[in-house]
């Protein structure tokens, strides 16, 4: 078995990690144009349990998600990029716009998501983040990790075509 594994392989492992006391960690993205913010986000999420689990949007998607031209990278590179990582254990594919589905089966004992996102709506800012809700109902922890300012697949591109169009 590979890095990238169906939705029936996650849950056996994450039940034979659970078994032996290990803390399961699940993350999600499109992770388009993977940068040194992924990176750091992704080397902290592994930091916080035994596995890390990468749920990664497919290209429908993503394209939903994000509009038309995105995303840049096929679904099969991104998740061979984030396989190549030491920090990622296991990459998921899925088709939903959020990651509630695919937190619900799993259950990880920590949902990891970036400072863009809030937990909550208790006076917190940042985009809502839906599966919040689905980790409290079985008793998990949800962990906010630190936005990197500056580094976004967003500002990347826009620099990229700022670049192309002072060229013209």
């Amino acid at each position: 078995m590979g890095k990238v594994i169906s939705l029936h392989e996650a849950k056996s492992i994450c039940q034979e990690m659970r078994r032996q006391g290990k803390t399961v960690v699940l993350t999600n993205g499109v992770f388009d144009l993977l940068h040194v913010g992924h990176i750091r986000y992704l080397q902290a999420a592994r930091e916080l349990g035994h596995t890390l689990f990468v749920g990664l949007n497919s290209d429908a998607s993503a394209r939903r998600l994000k509009g038309p031209g995105r995303p840049l990278i096929p679904q099969a590179e991104r998740a061979e990029v984030l396989c190549a990582l030491a920090c990622v254990d296991y990459v998921i594919l899925f088709d939903e716009d959020t990651a509630e589905q695919l937190v619900y089966a799993l259950q990880p004992d920590i949902y990891v998501k970036g400072g863009d996102y809030a937990a909550n709506s208790e006076g917190q800012t940042g985009k809502a983040l839906p599966e919040a809700r689905v980790v409290e109902s079985y008793g998990g922890q949800v962990v906010i990790l630190p936005y990197t300012p500056g580094h976004s697949t967003t500002q990347l591109i826009a620099r990229i075509l700022e670049i192309r169009n002072a060229r013209k």
